[in-house]
């Protein structure tokens, strides 16, 4: 079972320290742990807890009132406002309870609920990105282990895959083809896989290669298949050192085409990047960039 520390807590719920110690003492709410050398700890039931605690704050329900609740009664009220109001932030606490708890059943209801309501670019934009967002956050803090990381992503996945092969494009004369692939050692694939999806509904044409494709072959895939142009995501490759040198690889590679690249591992690239590369921040330069409005 996974320990989270207050700061844990506080970046995963949204809530300050200092105000979920008054929620402790005051009302009684939480009963952190404590370690052996005395440091406190969360753990999965206690963040689900919190988490159910802070929407109903959020959604107007006093503190006071909510520590008179059973557990079991503020579920009850949490659930009862995913079937009202449906608020962005109640599905993203029903995943991340799903997977704390590897639970495919509460998923799928959850997923299939959203894109009933949204349709899947609202959700994937309003829900499953700011999700993503906390498991990076509770990956890197250790909050989460491989198995719940793979259980939830996979599930996304799946998802994506199948909305793409319910598109069918109907090409004209602004449909462009563009070619996507993760870096060689790129595993983090959904946004690519999210891109491509928003790509065909626009009646573009796509040569998806997936991850991890190593450079030789994406060169091989555009003599074939001459893309307009290319997209890629740098999230955990190439490594900071080799930045540089994979940038300048692509530009050379591809000189007569406009290469796209993505990713928080842009960051760590401090140079002017040559004329046919183009960086695209954000998610939202890249709906801006592409024009691929919302559901």
């Amino acid at each position: 079972m996974a320990q989270y520390s207050i700061k844990d807590i506080e970046n995963l719920s949204g809530i300050k320290a200092h105000t979920l110690r008054i929620w402790e003492q005051r009302y009684d709410l939480f009963k952190p742990h404590r370690t052996d050398t005395n440091i406190r700890y969360y753990t999965d039931n206690d963040l689900k807890l919190i988490l159910n605690v802070v929407l109903l704050s959020k959604q107007g329900y006093r503190i006071g009132a909510i520590a008179k609740m059973s557990e079991e009664e503020i579920r009850s009220n949490v659930y009862s406002l995913s079937q009202t109001d449906l608020k962005y932030e109640v599905h993203i606490n029903e995943l991340t309870q799903a997977m704390v708890d590897i639970d495919e059943e509460v998923f799928e209801k959850t997923i299939a609920t959203c894109i009933l309501q949204y349709g899947l670019t609202k959700t994937m934009l309003n829900i499953i990105y700011p999700f993503l967002v906390k498991i990076g956050y509770m990956w890197v803090t250790d909050g989460i282990n491989p198995a719940q990381e793979h259980f939830i992503t996979n599930l996304i996945r799946q998802k994506i895959i199948v909305a793409i092969d319910g598109q069918v494009a109907k090409y004209n004369e602004h449909s462009k083809h563009y070619l996507l692939f993760l870096p060689e050692g790129e595993l983090h694939e959904i946004s690519l896989l999210f891109l491509a999806y928003l790509l065909k509904s626009r009646n573009h044409r796509i040569t998806y290669l997936g991850m991890s494709v190593p450079l030789k072959d994406v060169a091989e895939t555009v003599a074939i298949k001459t893309p307009d142009s290319l997209y890629t995501i740098f999230t955990s490759s190439p490594s900071d050192e080799n930045l540089h040198e994979y940038i300048q690889a692509l530009s050379d590679s591809f000189a007569g085409k406009t290469i796209y690249i993505s990713g928080i591992k842009l960051m760590a690239y401090n140079q002017t990047p040559p004329p046919n590369i183009c960086f695209l921040h954000s998610l939202d330069e890249v709906m801006k960039h592409f024009n691929l409005s919302h559901d």
